[in-house]
């Protein structure tokens, strides 16, 4: 290729983006056109992708970590042929535009995983760079390497200044992920101004303390040391890699270059005018692509076909001598699952004590052999969580087979390496801490539910229940706070059967993003004999203990279900009938019909009381007004947990006052 025509596709990919910011008078034209040259590398003599095929299991990975810059990467998935037009990038940040104005998971197909707070998808990588390792430990054979595409993300000083980033980037590199490849664009840049008003650390010494490869390349024009520097990088496949690449914001702008301004607005009419003039285009023409540039990517991204086919003829000749793997990667790869696997769930006794976190751990470790891409762990808190799976390796520097993950106290990356881990066809992977770090971890749980991908969160010590840790560990409006995100799951078992439950629902679940709310202390494992079965959790909510005349429900969801239980009791000895709804889902209750919702909470029975030891914000949609609820409305207090629950009012005595109170 000669470099005039090299230069011609750079420049129009920095117009694009010019073009189209200006259009939408928004967004970010600064970034791409610093970093063009990096994706003319990336998309012509790097990685291997396939347009047509945009969902092929051994594609490389592209992230834009600086989700910011999205116009650079759709410039280039319009250029090499992905199901994109000009009329699109003309549309960029419109409504009903596949060109949002930072990248979106399943909106637009090239899209790995959605971007823009930043450091989010720099970890997200981590987890597909995860994914992949286990891919090829557990698949690839001699003479099949199925599996050996690599992670690429390009991320900003923004990204390397949050937090979640030192996170990721010191679990990668003391895990010896090889197959990520990271360019950093150094463009010394932010909002405010020079990066130096914030940082001034030594980026490369920092990533080679984590374990990372580094390399530094001066001139970020300089297409061969980008090309060499990331060849440089695929050879070190002990490491991941950090390339610090010199660019130069809104390069090719008379004015705008190298200035704060150019990073989060449009350059302006006689700016765009004076850019195009200097990067010998026409200034008074918009959105322009040469011929023979689009022939040129074209063609790069049709190459992508051929490197398939050859992929497919090696898949077909592993199938024939490795049948029983080639089958299970297929069924796992298309959200089926296995034969026979319910019939593994645990039945708990009546009469027992469980905490619903132990029931958990015995449910993982009962499932786990059906699960093979099951995979999952904790932020140090396997012991309390009971999240290890006893019968199988960790996941280690020297062993990328291994099932447990060991994500360190790093809660805020473990989320965001799920969402990457998830993203990833045929995994489901879980990852667990104490319900308060919850805390730590809503960045990623949100762009879960905005991608409506299904990393399991598993919370335990859920509640005030676990006493002498105090206020610093005892939730209170968690449950509210995650009830509220849209397009999420939140399911809270009252006992050991209804969490064997929630893992089947979870499993077979294909919504989005689940979360499990186990106990700590030990809960009675109620009757299925006499009451309703716990395989009604499904529903979300269901009459657990049915009475004629009820003259009041009783609404509950985990621990608090056995002191509605014993309340109902109490009440019929001073002849009040109450029926309890074990409630432990109200997503899943929302997607049941009308007349099951009237069946639980019949429209005449007014008098209803929610207990659960946690913020009543949201409870009133249930009990109407004319009910109550038992909730928290303060902190927690360090004691023995039953004495603060007592203390809380969740007694029987005051749960009885509390009903009574309501009957009329």
């Amino acid at each position: 290729m000669n470099k005039d025509l090299t230069q011609l596709c750079i420049n129009t990919v920095r117009l694009l983006a010019v073009d189209a910011v200006q259009k939408a008078n928004s967004g970010h034209p600064g970034t791409p056109m610093g970093i063009a040259p990096i994706g003319h590398v990336l998309w012509t003599k790097v990685m291997n992708y396939n347009p047509k095929n945009p969902q092929w299991a051994n594609r490389d990975r592209f992230v834009l970590s600086a989700g910011h810059a999205c116009m650079f990467q759709y410039a280039y998935l319009y250029l090499t042929g992905y199901d994109l037009t000009l009329d699109d990038i003309k549309n960029f940040r419109q409504l009903g535009s596949k060109t949002a104005g930072h990248p979106e998971y399943g909106l637009l197909d090239g899209i790995e995983i959605t971007t823009g707070p930043l450091g989010q998808g720099f970890a997200n990588g981590v987890g597909m760079a995860i994914a992949q390792q286990y891919l090829a430990s557990r698949y690839n054979k001699d003479g099949f390497d199925l599996f050996d595409y690599k992670i690429y993300t390009i991320c900003s000083d923004g990204d390397l200044m949050e937090g979640v980033t030192s996170e990721a980037a010191s679990l990668a590199g003391h895990l010896k992920l090889g197959n990520m490849i990271y360019l950093y664009d150094n463009n010394h840049i932010s909002i405010e101004g020079n990066t130096s008003l914030s940082f001034n650390e030594d980026v490369a010494k920092r990533f080679e303390a984590y374990g990372w490869h580094t390399q530094s390349i001066d001139d970020g024009n300089d297409i061969d040391a980008i090309s060499n520097a990331i060849d440089a990088a695929k050879n070190e496949t002990s490491k991941p890699s950090l390339i610090l690449v010199r660019t130069h914001i809104a390069y090719g702008s008379p004015n705008a270059v190298d200035t704060a301004e150019a990073h989060g607005a449009a350059l302006g009419e006689k700016e765009v005018a004076a850019t195009k003039k200097n990067l010998g285009f026409d200034p008074e023409k918009s959105f322009v692509v040469a011929d023979e540039v689009l022939d040129f990517y074209h063609k790069e991204g049709e190459k992508g076909a051929a490197i398939e086919s050859k992929w497919n003829d090696l898949y077909k000749s592993y199938k024939e001598k490795y049948a029983d793997l080639a089958n299970e990667y297929e069924l796992f790869s298309s959200q089926k699952l296995p034969d026979g696997w319910k019939e593994k769930l645990p039945v708990f006794n009546a009469g027992e004590k469980e905490a619903t976190r132990t029931a958990s751990g015995k449910t993982l470790n009962a499932i786990a052999d059906s699960f093979p891409l099951l995979i999952g762990g904790a932020a140090d808190l396997a012991p309390s969580t009971n999240t290890l799976l006893k019968n199988y390796d960790s996941f280690e520097a020297d062993n990328h087979g291994g099932r447990n993950f060991h994500f360190g106290i790093r809660e805020h990356a473990m989320g965001s390496v799920l969402n990457g881990i998830a993203v990833t066809k045929g995994f489901t992977p879980y990852g667990a801490t104490f319900l308060i770090f919850s805390e730590y971890m809503r960045p990623p749980i949100r762009l879960a539910a905005i991608m409506k991908i299904k990393p399991i969160f598993v919370y335990t010590h859920d509640s005030i229940g676990l006493g002498e840790d105090g206020t610093t560990h005892q939730p209170v409006e968690q449950l509210a706070s995650l009830r509220s995100i849209p397009n999420i799951t939140v399911i809270r078992p009252a006992d050991a059967n209804e969490t064997a439950q929630a893992w089947r629902v979870t499993l077979e679940y294909t919504g989005g993003p689940v979360v499990l709310i186990f106990s700590r202390q030990k809960l009675p494992v109620i009757d299925q004999s006499k009451y309703t079965k716990a395989t009604e959790l499904e529903k979300g909510a269901y009459v657990l203990s049915p009475v004629d005349d009820a003259k009041i429900i009783l609404i509950a969801t985990g621990s608090e279900v056995s002191l509605a239980m014993d309340s109902q009791k109490k009440l019929k000895e001073e002849g009040i009938e109450a029926s309890v709804v074990s409630m432990p889902s109200w997503e899943l209750f929302e997607k049941q019909d009308d007349t099951y919702k009237e069946k639980v909470f019949p429209k005449n029975l007014k008098a209803r009381l929610a207990i659960e030891a946690a913020s009543p914000m949201g409870w009133h949609k249930y009990v109407t007004d004319e009910g109550d609820i038992v909730g928290i409305d303060k902190f927690g207090e360090s004691a023995p947990g039953e004495e603060v629950m007592k203390a809380y009012g969740f007694s029987v005595d005051n749960v009885v006052a509390k009903a009574k109170a309501l009957i009329k």
